[in-house]
Order: C-alpha cells, then structure tokens, then sequence
C-alpha cells in the first residue's frame, strides 16, 4: 500500500487562510465538502500515510481522485459557504439526515386578510406563523378547540368562508362561539387579525399576561353585574388553563430555548429537540443522522443545528447543546441572521430581533430538561436500531452482504457472538449470544464462568473450545465445573418442576447447544481470531465461518488475513454484526457485575455474626459496595444493627479483599486492561 494518494498536493500549494475544500472522485462527483480555519493544516490531516487513517477516512481519500479549495475571508464565510456546497452537492461522505415523518404543526395565516388557525405539514405557507411540530395531530385539535374558546378566530376552509360571506349566514362555529363570523360582519377584519395576533402571542409563550387580564376583566364584569360577560370570561379563563395543562412547565415564563439531545454510535445518530416558549414545551421533535465518516459530538451538533433551522423555523435566542462545536462563534453569527431574516408578522417590524446564543446547560432546571432531552435522544436511537432490524428485507439483504463479503457459501442463517468480560483479571466472564435469520433467539443465550485466564485472547480460547465441544459427535466436558451451559439461570428457569423434567429440560437445552453456527464472531481483532481459529483447529470442527469486529473501527477480520473486510458504513450487514456485537457485550457486562454483587454478599457473609440482612442493612445505608469499602469503622459502626466490633471486623475484610485486588491488578500481563469493567 503506498504511503498516500497520487493527487495529494504540495504543501506549499495549500494556503494557510480560513477556507472550504471538496473532495472529487474521478467522475467529478463532490465526494465530500469541509471547512477549515487554517486550510493547509487542515487538509495535512488527510494525506498522512494511508495506514494511519482512520478506516472511513482512507476510503474516502482512496475513493477520491482530486482535492480543491476556496480561500474566504472570515471563519463565518467558511461557515456559510460549506452550508451551501452541502445543500448543494449533498456529498455521501458528509452526514446524512433521515426524518422519516412529516411533523403536523399548527399554522396561523397572519398573511391573510381575515387570518386562519389551521393544522398543516405544508410549511411554506407565505407569512404564516408555526407553531410545533407536534407528535400527533389529536393533540392539536384538542389545542386548538380549547383555545377557540378564548381566541374565537377563524379557522374554517376558504370555500366554507366564502359560501357564508355569500349567504350571510355563518357556519356552525359560528353559532356556537367558537368564532367571531367575520365573515358575516360581526367583527371587522381589522379587530378579527388583532384577535389572530393574540392566539398567535399566546401560542408564543406570554400566557400569563392574557390570563391575568381576563381575570380582571371577570371580576370587573362581576362586579358590575353583568353575569353574562362575566361567565364568558370564566369560560375563556378555564379554556386556557386546559391549554396550558396539556404543556409540562420545565423554565421560568421567561424562557425562550430550543434544547438538543444527542444519542449516537459508530453509525447512526438520533436527534431530539424540544421547543420551549414562555417555558413550557410546546413542540417536540425528533430524527436519525447517519454517519459515514466519525465525526465527534461537537461537529455533529454543528450539523444538526444547521440542518434544524434551514427552512422557515426562526431559531429562540438561547439554543442548548449536549458540547459546544468547535466554530461556536461562527455559527451563532449564523444563526442570529437566520433569526433575523425569518419574517414573523407578530414580531414589531415583522421581523425578529436579538442575537442568539449557544450554550450546554451545566446545572439547575435547564440541566434537568436537558437530560430528559438526551434521555429521550437515546430511546430514539434504540427504537431506530430495533425497527431497522425488524424489517424482513432489510435481514435478508444483511445476510447476502455478509455472505458476499466474508466469501461464504451460504448465508449465514445462524450466527453466533462471543464476548469477554472482567474486572481488572478478576471474575472473568464471557456470553455467547445466537441470532437465527437475522433476529436474537434469547432462549439460547449462553454465559460462561472462566476460572483462570493470562488474557482476552486466552479467554477466547477457552470459551471457544468449550462451545465446540458440543459440536463434537460425543459432546461430553471432561469437568464437569467447566460447563459453559448457565446452569443457575436454566435450574431458576426450571423452578419446581420435578427432577425427570430437570433432566429432560437440560438434554433439550443440549440439544440447542449442539447446533452449530454458520457463522462465529468474536469481539476484537487479529488476536482475538486468531485464538478463535487455534480453538477451532484443535477442535476438528469444520464448516464454521469465523470473523471478528473491532470496535474502534468496524472493521471484519478473518483468520490468517493481513487487511480487514470493511463493510459500507450505512449497509444494513454491518448494522446486524454490530447489534450482535452489542447484544454479547450487554449480556456478559450483565453476568460480570450480577457475580461481582454475589462475591461481595458472599465476602460479607463470612464475617461471623453478619447474617443476611444485616448484609443488605449496610449496602442499603452506604448505596453501593464503592461507598461501603471508602467507609471507616465509625462510619460502619452507625449502621443500625452493627456495633462497634462487628464494624471493625467488616472493615478489616474489605481492607483484605481490596489489598488482594490490588495484588491482582498488579500481577496483570503487560497489555492488559485497566481498572474497571472492561471487555
């Protein structure tokens, strides 16, 4: 492989101002389009030797035939003129946005003669004011019928307008209340925008001005005994609380912000935004990014903000981000004259004002909002990855790419997942876990208990050789002790039932355990296959398919191979080996830290006259094992049950056992893992 590309340009050639440059294939075909502060060092970045790229970035440079660059004035000019060359190219290489549903939102025609309220996904209405997006149109209706009550402004079609201007009789609506009837002349067109203007504001967050007027309003209507008046009022008064009861209060009524949350891995990214005005949330909104080179947090949220303000929406003042990009200046500036050139007819001069800030909320009730947010983000990201991988079509073509990309002969109908996990060399455990046409079959997860092991790959070698004992013709462990079926959770699964079942359950589970794989993954690279490949070599097992993913990149390894398979980033192939990969982690990192809770509960209860539930009188009192072993003997000594002398004989254990840990920690081979969960 030759050190870098043939095109790469001199570096004397490349300017040092601020710039954008576009990546070319041989076709002419923009490949991807960057930004940079200083264009020379940034472009450097691409054309170090190939074998020290990250994966995706090499086959970008690799796919790529050319590379040119625009030099610019200011860093904003470099801000403004990649957002353009992105919308313009849409180059693969760069992130991918996926919104896969239109959003309703609620629309006030402020544009119009005699304005209209009206639930639309069209949000190119001409000086309309939106309101939203909302998750459900019910929700809408419900809105707007409440607030009618208290705005009786128009809201039907313009046939239905015109057909009550021409009769003189209005619609139903219009009997009831629930609208002025300009159309019959009972309200001006003038008073009927006015009243438009102020659903419009309401909508907008300054709730509480209307409130506190209509409350005075009532009572002075009371007062001088007009009943009638007086009702209207209450009836308004109680429409808008109803209104403002379907919004969660989360700020201050000052409060103006639009808050992202991120969730993302090596592929994808789900998106969440919450609009709050006049602080409440009043819309909610959420997508997928896919991501084709790794790219961090903090570029990511620059594309995400851009992509969520290009269109009508006018960016609050005040925008929450999980990270701060790295041009956050720049795209402030953007944003504030995006903010500046939405027009908005209810805004003084039709246009807003004030400039717009980007910030990560570090404490108080924006921090709060700000991790529902991201806590939603993430759901969204598990729901992506699980309809994704529901879709029938979508496995099917996961399993012909893996054939076609690992050289099988069949499809790989049967995988199956291996995974290590340990603390610091000590309680070592790892999971298999079986995918059969593309889907999990949980009843056939496996977990495994690893006395003694010098490593990872060691590890590996073990669990491998276990699980293709039972593909022998006479599946039989010669320790009984060293049976990789989880017993415990088969007998728990079990029950009471009576010990024939017992057997007849274990011969069926046997039985399952025996089927072999068409295809074995390990989780890691070269080493780890390389382990797997020596277990099946010695084990005379033949038709297995092996491979290993490493995680930093995603890469395919397979045995006795110098160069990884590398699957396309957005191929639903990877996505399935990933969620494979995914599932054996979760499962082993579940099985390590239920031992880990085991060996403390076992440690504690070898301390004579510490039964059971003085055992979970203290991990309650302290809230975790970490807590207890930082504890002093007086600090032990207040746990109700425990005196003074059981105190110091607890402590003195724990000191024990963390001094054997640390001696353990240290004779740990040189490459090992560091404290702490690892896999």
């Amino acid at each position: 492989m030759a050190d870098t590309v043939s095109y790469r340009p001199k570096a004397g050639e490349i300017p040092t101002q601020p710039g954008v440059y576009r990546f070319r294939d041989k076709n002419r075909r923009v490949l991807y389009v960057g930004k940079a502060k200083n264009l020379r060092a940034r472009l450097s970045n691409y054309f170090q030797p190939l074998r020290s790229l990250h994966e995706r970035t090499r086959r970008m440079v690799t796919t790529a035939s050319s590379v040119e660059w625009t030099v610019v004035g200011t860093e904003y000019e470099a801000l403004q003129l990649e957002y353009t060359w992105i919308k313009e190219f849409n180059p693969p290489f760069n992130v991918k946005f996926r919104d896969d549903k239109t959003y309703p939102y609620l629309a006030v025609t402020l544009g119009d003669r005699v304005p209209r309220v009206m639930i639309t996904r069209n949000r190119n209405i001409k000086d309309a004011r939106y309101f939203g997006p909302y998750t459900k149109v019910w929700a809408i209706r419900e809105t707007v019928d409440l607030m009618l009550k208290a705005f009786p402004m128009r809201s039907c079609s313009d046939g239905v307008y015109r057909r009550a201007e021409l009769t003189g009789r209005p619609c139903l609506l219009g009997d009831i209340g629930k609208c002025a009837a300009p159309c019959v002349g009972r309200i001006t067109p003038e008073d009927h925008k006015s009243l438009a203007i102020d659903f419009a504001s309401f909508m907008a967050g300054n709730d509480s001005g209307y409130l506190r007027d209509l409350t005075d309003k009532m009572k002075q209507a009371a007062s001088t005994m007009d009943y009638e008046a007086a009702a209207r009022h209450r009836d308004a008064i109680q429409a808008l609380e109803g209104v403002l009861g379907k919004s969660a209060v989360v700020l201050t009524e000052s409060v103006d912000a639009d808050v992202f949350g991120i969730a993302h891995d090596e592929l994808a990214a789900a998106v969440t935004q919450f609009i709050v005005r006049g602080g409440r949330v009043r819309g909610v909104r959420s997508w997928v990014v896919d991501k084709e080179l790794d790219v961090g947090l903090g570029e990511l949220v620059e594309t995400v903000v851009q992509n969520a303000y290009d269109g009508p929406d006018a960016p609050p003042r005040e925008i929450l981000v999980p990270e701060l990009p790295e041009d956050t200046a720049e795209l402030e500036q953007w944003l504030t004259q995006r903010r500046r050139e939405t027009p908005d007819p209810s805004a003084p001069r039709g246009r807003l004002t004030g400039r717009v800030e980007l910030r990560t909320a570090q404490r108080g009730e924006k921090a709060a909002l700000a991790q529902t947010v991201e806590m939603n983000a993430k759901n969204a990201l598990v729901l992506y990855k699980t309809r994704r991988s529901s879709d029938f079509v979508a496995r099917s073509q996961a399993l012909n790419d893996i054939q076609d990309a690992l050289g099988m002969a069949d499809a790989p109908l049967r995988m199956e997942c291996y995974d290590v996990s340990h603390l610091s060399g000590t309680n070592i455990v790892a999971s298999m876990v079986v995918f059969e046409d593309g889907l999990p079959r949980k009843d056939q997860y496996r977990r495994f208990s690893i006395p003694e092991s010098t490593d990872d790959t060691e590890s590996i070698y073990q669990v491998i050789s276990r699980r293709l004992a039972y593909l022998k013709e006479t599946p039989a462990p010669a320790d009984p002790a060293a049976d990789a079926l989880d017993e415990e959770t088969a007998l728990d699964a079990e029950g009471a039932a009576g010990a024939d079942e017992v057997v007849d359950a274990a011969e069926r589970r046997r039985r399952k355990f025996s089927y072999p794989p068409n295809l074995l993954i390990v989780d890691g690279g070269q080493p780890q296959v390389a382990a797997a490949k020596r277990a099946l070599d010695e084990s005379g097992v033949t038709g297995i398919q092996l491979a290993g993913i490493a995680k930093r990149l995603e890469e395919i390894w397979l045995p006795d191979s110098d160069f990884p398979v590398i699957l396309p980033r957005n191929s639903d192939a990877l996505f399935l080996i990933q969620r494979l990969r995914d599932e054996a982690h979760r499962f082993a990192i579940t099985y390590q830290r239920a031992r880990r809770k085991r060996d403390i509960g076992t440690v504690l209860g070898e301390i004579p006259g510490l039964g059971p539930s003085r055992v979970k009188e203290l991990l309650k009192h302290f809230g975790s094992v970490a807590q207890l072993r930082k504890a002093t003997p007086e600090q032990i000594a207040e746990v109700r049950g425990v005196g003074p002398r059981l105190a110091a004989a607890v402590y003195e254990r724990l000191t024990d056992t963390a001094r054997s840990d640390d001696q353990a920690a240290e004779a740990q081979p040189e490459g090992g893992r560091e404290a702490g969960v690892s896999r």
